[in-house]
């Protein structure tokens, strides 16, 4: 068997069924309870200073 029948065989199968493993892990990770906060939070960054700019003593935080 060639390498390369070997590999290819690999990836439609067991490579297939990991990375999608993969997906629906992140999928869940991205959707659990409780990350809505976290998310809200990284989204409005760029309104935290919105009536004056950040001093330098804030933006390296």
């Amino acid at each position: 068997m060639e390498i390369y029948t070997l590999l290819r065989e690999f990836a439609d199968s067991w490579m297939l069924l990991a990375l999608f493993a993969f997906f629906v892990g992140v999928v869940v990770w991205v959707f659990r309870p409780g990350s809505s906060k976290t998310y809200r939070d990284t989204a409005d960054i760029p309104f935290r200073h919105d009536d004056k700019p950040a001093t330098d003593k804030e933006a390296r935080t």
